[in-house]
């Protein structure tokens, strides 16, 4: 399979081979689900706390005597039918990560690649360079390339702090480093924007 290169001013400079290892490959729906999944846990601090009634203040002394009041028995005021008392089934303290395979994750990757290729929607860049970071220009080249209304991701091979500056601030654009490449970002784009570096480390990380 092959992608259209582009230049930064939007004409055409060939095709790029897309490794079939990558872009022609199955797309299991429930290993992305996985994927997706592991990803999103692995972003939750899990550090909700609640106090159960053994750890609020007070308790210690009935409240009343357990008959002939005409209440209701109690046998403390921590209890959780009480003001101030504590939480009933409260959150606790827990990780919420996941793992996965390493060949589940290759498998999910490929998955998400080989369904952007499907749809046409991979572009090589051959070079993005900028002499300081410029916003502007960088929706220039998108507006050039017809990317300007698409959520698109942008991968690189190195992080280079002039691209990186001149993306952050475009509200459809997201950047990610060729090496930390994930399906859950693949899914989140409509048009994947990777440059000529990037997809020869891509190959040599991944289409292994």
């Amino acid at each position: 399979m092959n992608a259209k290169i582009v230049g930064m001013d939007g004409s055409p400079k060939g095709e790029a081979a897309l490794p079939d290892e990558l872009f022609a490959q199955p797309v299991h729906e429930h290993l992305l689900w996985l994927s997706v999944k592991r990803h999103l846990g692995d972003q939750r601090q899990g550090t909700a706390k609640v106090k159960a009634r053994g750890e609020v203040s007070g308790g210690g002394r009935k409240p009343w005597r357990q008959k002939g009041t005409g209440r209701a028995r109690s046998g403390s005021n921590t209890s959780p039918l009480w003001p101030g008392g504590g939480r009933a089934f409260g959150p606790k303290p827990r990780d919420y990560r996941t793992e996965l395979p390493k060949k589940q994750r290759r498998a999910a990757l490929a998955s998400a690649l080989s369904q952007k290729a499907g749809e046409n929607a991979v572009t090589v860049i051959d070079a993005l360079r900028f002499e300081a970071p410029k916003t502007r220009e960088m929706a220039e080249v998108l507006k050039r390339l017809g990317l300007g209304d698409k959520r698109t991701l942008l991968v690189i091979g190195e992080a280079d702090a002039n691209v990186v500056r001149s993306c952050r601030n475009l509200r459809n654009l997201h950047t990610t480093l060729a090496h930390q490449l994930n399906p859950y970002e693949l899914l989140q784009s409509e048009a994947v924007l990777m440059t000529a570096p990037a997809l020869a480390q891509m190959k040599e990380i991944f289409a292994r």
